[in-house]
């Protein structure tokens, strides 16, 4: 057997490291937590996704009583600007939360099923993503890449070998 390992690389600071463009990324994902619609878990998510040509899409996540019927934030706003900018390249994604019932003091990752579809975009516009993930205390994570998120990804090509 063989041991391997694997490296990620990201990046942690403050919101004051960033420059103008994504701290307004930031901003905007932090004023989408207020569309939130998360009456059972009161985790309130926001995600901005800024494209190539300048145009910013936000997302909120939706909960639903029917589990799990609900989306996650960073997919409402990837599939809205997927279906609304169907030619336009993803850039950078920002992704901020809040709970109403506990103190949050990290960053919050994105579920397994978010990196995936964020992975998917990535492939398909065969052009890296940025990720922002932004605390309530303003620290801030960044991966150059999805797969820094996501090591071991699920692509197309794994379809191809059946």
């Amino acid at each position: 057997m063989i041991n391997k390992t694997i490296k990620i690389n990201f990046k942690i600071g403050t919101l004051n490291d960033l420059n103008s463009e994504e701290k307004m990324l930031v901003e905007k994902a932090q004023s989408s937590i207020n569309s939130a619609y998360a009456p059972y878990s009161g985790f309130l998510v926001g995600a901005s996704v800024l494209l190539d040509n300048g145009e910013l899409i936000c997302g909120s996540n939706q909960e639903n009583v029917a589990f799990p019927s609900g989306l996650c934030a960073e997919r409402v706003a990837i599939f809205s600007a997927g279906s609304s900018y169907p030619n336009q390249n993803i850039k950078t994604i920002a992704v901020s939360a809040r709970s109403k019932s506990f103190d949050i003091d990290d960053f919050i990752s994105p579920c397994g099923a978010c990196r995936q579809a964020m992975s998917e975009y990535e492939e398909k516009q065969k052009k890296d993503i940025k990720i922002i993930l932004h605390s309530p205390n303003d620290k801030i994570l960044i991966a150059d890449r999805v797969s820094d998120l996501l090591p071991f990804v699920f692509v197309s090509n794994d379809l191809k070998r059946f």
